[in-house]
């Protein structure tokens, strides 16, 4: 059994996950012999249903259900509607239930007509365990030549947790392989409303607004995944309208669109009654409030909102307004340390940084405040004066967490680089999940798989299995980046092999999205595991006494996921070109001993030089990154001009592709490179190096 992390941090919030765990699990023994979990309404999804024409829908009100009678309501429509009431006594009995009008309602476009005065004859029996009910129907209906009558199977069938009830119906005149089939869901169960964000994230313009439904989100999803936002075109995770559609379609959610802040905060009233003020004059107060936020579960607003909450009743804890006038970033932060560090998560932290100035984009607040997480945006390079005490302090933070603890958001671009903070964050083998613009994950966190849902990796080579190179030039092609941000749903994947680096520990943050990733990959899309631990990390700058203990969670995550390569990336030696991403020899001896059953590794982000081939597998690092801002007649010439230098055949060119290329350029780049050249599976890349690896073996000197 793998060991998963808690999603909630107070004991609190443990307690009440784990007695409404409980309380599911027992319910669930109690009711599998009960018929009485019937009863109830039941509304139709409409994602997952036949249509239902000209009614739209269809629903059920189970009033009785005993091992002996079922008593129910067929309600087709909404406003326009005709329903049926069945009253069947079950047990394999014939009930006769007249018929009082026309309508033959599951297809009311079909020259078909029930017949008004004569009897439905109808025969109802359950399951042993009551999970399913047939009902078997002889019903007269009249066609274009005459009276007949229609025999009608209809299976309903309740799912593991008694939420979810399939309708089948299957008739001997229609093609056995279209049956009609309706998924109806107990009303209330996963219904949720939803937002459309701007893309206006200044503070001057939508950003007090849109802070504050976040912080809303973050207190309401407490009790389950109720508000949802779907961001604007320009937000760096491009898939949030996706994944709403395939909560509708596959995790039976319904969803109803909320269109003001004033709509939402009197939608979710009975779920907030607190409020906290941030001052728009000095940003940092913002950062300050989400923390504040997450421990009292209460909204962070502006002073423009402060008469509709007061409208509402709702009860003003802080006004940070004037509270940090004329203080540094460290000063105010100092004070929130004293405030409030000690009642905060100590597995997990927030850098709301990313934009800077007068735009913050805190997509990742609700999670942050989810799990009651100290907020900063410190800046973390040792080497600059001016934030020598915030570099302190940062070191400070990292220092009092736990081992293999979370830095979810992302460093601040107006104080340091990012190699600055992953840096520092390993070496307190904290792992870094970026970015600050992550979004709805209060909300994705709690979404299960689907039950018996295993995750299931397109892998091109067997364990063990040989794969001999010709003389060609073989390339591979690797989306980092979390998926590459948005690129998933970018024109052209499917259509030539690639890699895509996965965020492991979205097994635990976003399960549904995970699975709905593996669902809709095509069989050229692998994905592989990185980056360099269970989230980002820099393992030169992990202690090498705990290197092993990060690459033991890595390998849990990897076989999880079903993953069998795994990425690499260092930059704690300076910057992508100047500095050295290269790996020492006993780094790499680690990962091969953790990881054995990789096919093998790649290493870089921009180019890196560290080769090594070991016990029939090899690291491979990049030879080439695709920049977005070069032509394709460039990288074609680029790419021409590697394989003169590197003449040796066969030879392995290794190439990451930033999220700005689609994979439509990309194809479109390769498909020049002529026959020579062969774009393979990473996978299969890897096993060929392995066969013949021609490259020079370099490690970066101890």
């Amino acid at each position: 059994m793998f060991s998963l992390p808690i999603p909630r941090t107070t004991a609190r919030k443990r307690r009440l996950s784990f007695l409404m765990g409980l309380f599911i699990a027992t319910g669930l023994l109690l009711r599998a012999a009960d018929p009485g979990m019937w009863i109830g309404n039941w509304v139709m999804i409409p994602e997952q249903s036949s249509s239902v024409d000209v009614f739209g829908s269809v629903s059920l009100k189970v009033d009785e259900a005993s091992a002996e009678h079922l008593s129910m309501t067929e309600r087709w429509g909404t406003r326009r509607f005709q329903e049926d009431y069945l009253d069947l006594q079950t047990g394999g009995r014939v009930n006769r239930v007249e018929i009082d009008h026309k309508v033959f309602p599951s297809n009311v476009f079909m020259g078909l007509r029930r017949v008004v005065g004569e009897d439905r004859r109808i025969t109802a029996e359950w399951s042993e365990d009551f999970t399913t009910l047939r009902l078997d129907e002889v019903c007269p209906v009249q066609s274009s030549q005459g009276v007949s009558e229609m025999r009608l199977r209809s299976t309903m069938m309740l799912n593991a947790d008694g939420t979810v009830l399939t309708w089948t119906i299957q008739r001997p005149t229609r093609p056995a392989d279209q049956p009609i089939t309706y998924v109806l869901k107990q009303e209330g169960y996963r219904d949720a409303c939803y937002m459309e964000m701007s893309d206006n994230w200044s503070i001057d313009g939508d950003l007090p607004v849109q802070a504050a439904l976040i912080t809303l989100q973050g207190v309401v999803n407490e009790d389950g995944p109720l508000l949802y936002f779907i961001y604007g075109p320009e937000w760096d995770f491009r898939f949030t309208d996706e994944i709403f559609d395939y909560y509708k379609a596959r995790k039976q959610f319904t969803f109803r669109q909320l269109r003001s802040f004033r709509q939402a905060l009197t939608t979710y009233r009975d779920k907030v009654d607190k409020y906290i003020v941030w001052d728009k004059e000095v940003r940092t107060s913002l950062i300050v409030a989400f923390t504040l936020a997450g421990l009292e579960d209460a909204i962070v607003i502006s002073e423009d909102q402060i008469p509709l909450v007061e409208e509402l009743g709702l009860e003003q804890i802080e006004d940070f307004r004037g509270r940090f006038t004329g203080m540094s970033d460290l000063e105010i932060y100092r004070w929130a340390y004293d405030a409030y560090w000690d009642r905060c998560s100590k597995d997990y932290i927030v850098w709301m940084g990313g934009d800077s100035g007068s735009r913050m984009r805190p997509g990742v607040a609700d999670f942050g405040m989810y799990h009651e997480c100290f907020f900063t945006d410190l800046g973390t390079d040792a080497n600059n004066p001016k934030y020598a005490g915030e570099y302190a302090m940062a070191d400070q933070l990292f220092s009092e967490m736990n081992p293999m603890g979370m830095c979810f958001g992302w460093h601040s671009y107006g104080k340091d680089k990012e190699r600055d903070h992953v840096k520092l964050a390993s070496s307190h083998v904290i792992r870094v999940s970026g970015l600050h613009t992550l979004p709805n994950m209060s909300f994705n966190t709690q979404v299960p798989l689907s039950p018996g849902f295993k995750f299931r990796n397109h892998h091109n080579v067997r364990p063990g299995e040989v794969v001999k190179p010709e003389r060609k030039v073989y390339l591979a092609a690797v989306q980092t980046d979390s998926l590459g941000i948005g690129a998933w749903t970018r024109p052209g994947r499917g259509t030539i092999p690639y890699a895509w680096q996965v965020t492991p520990n979205w097994i635990w943050m976003g399960p549904s999205m995970l699975e709905m990733f593996y669902e809709q990959a095509t069989s050229n899309d692998l994905f592989i595991g990185g980056l360099s631990g269970p989230g980002y990390m820099y393992a030169k700058a992990i202690p090498p006494e705990s290197l092993p203990m990060v690459l033991d969670k890595s390998r849990e995550f990897m076989e999880i996921l079903d993953l069998s390569v795994f990425e690499i990336m260092d930059y704690s030696e300076g910057a992508s070109i100047e500095g050295n991403p290269d790996l020492p020899e006993s780094v790499i001896d680690t990962y091969f001993r953790q990881m054995p059953d990789a096919v093998g590794f790649i290493n870089g982000y921009a180019p890196a030089y560290t080769f090594k081939s070991k016990d029939g597998r090899v690291l491979v690092s990049y030879d080439y990154y695709l920049s977005p801002d070069r032509s394709e007649a460039e990288v074609v010439a680029d790419l021409l001009e590697l394989a003169a230098i590197n003449e040796v055949r066969p030879y392995f060119l290794l190439m990451h592709v930033r999220q700005w290329s689609d994979i439509t350029r990309v194809k479109s780049i390769l498909d020049q490179l002529g026959p020579a050249f062969e774009v393979v599976p990473l996978d299969t890349f890897l096993r060929m190096a392995a066969e013949n690896p021609t490259f020079e073996e370099y490690t970066r000197p101890e």
